[in-house]
Formats: C-alpha cells, structure tokens, sequence
C-alpha cells in the first residue's frame, strides 16, 4: 500500500511539474521579483498556495461543477486577459524606456513593494483561467483516475508547485549579477512584455 501511494505521489507531482514549468504570466512575475529579490517570500507562497487549493478544489471534484458552468471561465477571461493586457503593456514601456538605475538594483527593497507585489501575484493567480484548466481542471481528472489514491497524487502535485516556485523564486538570485546590468533588464522585461501580450490576447480571443 505504502509503494502505491508513493507511486501515485510521484506521478502526480510529474504530472504538477510539467504543467507549470511552462514560461507564463505567473512564472515571468515569480522571476522577476526573484531575481530583485522583491518579496520573494509573499509571491512564492501566493503561488505554491493557490495551487495547493486549486489543486484540492480539483481532486475534490470541483472541476465536474466547473464544466458544467462554462461562463465563469469566460468571465475570467475576460478579466484576465484585459489584466494580462496591461501588465505586458507596462513590462513593455519598460522595455521602450527603461526605469531608472534603482529600479535595475537586484539587491534591496522598495517602499510599499510588499503589498503591490503581493496584489499583482494574486490577480496574475487568480484571473487566469489557464490556472483553472491546469489544476482544477485537468489534475482533478487525473486524480479521478487514481481512484482512493486521488489525495496522494493530489499532495504530489501540491508538492511539485512548492519545488517549482521556491527554485523559481529563491534561484533566481543567482542570476543578480548578470541582471544587474540595464541591457539584462530590459531583455527579461521584453520576455514578460511578450508573454503576458500573447497570453492576454489569446484569453480574450477565447472569451469572444
């Protein structure tokens, strides 16, 4: 019994992994305050938090509620996608006109940070539906699968989200002194630009 479970744990955090190694909205932001070393803490646990919860809702059986009520996900699309949209337009400026050199500083803090930070990581969380489809979704049904074992694949995919933002976050330090230059910056900034873009407006494609 014990080899089953551990089995079932393993698959589900490869399963949890594989979802959200993926460059989005969410991973772009974890990086970028990583590697500034803005908050790490606050954005790595909204994250690894929110999966855990969306991950139950999954197992649980919210995602069979969810499919029968296909509105929400287009509301959240929506809302989503017109964030996504202006969160990109701004990474994007940055890129147009770069910040000035305090804004470049990988080390330190910035007053009222904590809060903006811990907003921005909420809503890049909670108004994506892909982050529906992933977990509550998809990992549900998987879990579904695993039968009276469905909580131990749910707790390896919880698991894997934990790793995943911790690395993200926490790693991304060591890449201070090469994202210390203005010309490092603004490269990241047009990744976040670009990707948070197309995702935007390919949420809001979807919802229309």
């Amino acid at each position: 019994m014990n080899s089953g479970i551990l089995t079932t744990a393993g698959t589900g955090f490869g399963a949890g992994l594989s979802l959200i190694v993926a460059i989005g909205a969410q991973n772009a932001f974890v990086l970028r305050h990583g590697a500034r070393g803005h908050s790490i803490g606050p954005v790595v646990g909204i994250c690894a938090l929110s999966d855990g919860i969306l991950i139950a809702l999954g197992v649980a059986g919210l995602g069979a509620v969810v499919t029968a009520w296909p509105a929400a996900l287009t509301a959240v699309g929506v809302a989503g996608g017109g964030f996504l949209i202006c969160y990109g337009l701004l990474a994007a400026h940055r890129v147009v006109r770069p910040v000035a050199a305090q804004g470049l500083v990988t080390t330190g803090t910035t007053t009222g940070s904590v809060r903006a930070a811990v907003l921005t990581c909420l809503a890049l969380t909670w108004l994506n539906p892909h982050v529906y489809l992933d977990t509550v979704l998809l990992l549900g049904s998987i879990a579904a699968d695993h039968g009276s074992l469905r909580w131990s694949f749910g707790l390896g995919a919880m698991t894997a989200s934990l790793v995943w933002f911790t690395g993200l976050g926490y790693g991304a330090r060591m890449l201070g002194p090469v994202l210390s230059k203005p010309s490092a910056w603004r490269v990241l900034d047009l990744l976040v630009a670009t990707t948070m873009l197309t995702m935007g407006l390919a949420l809001l494609v979807r919802a229309f």
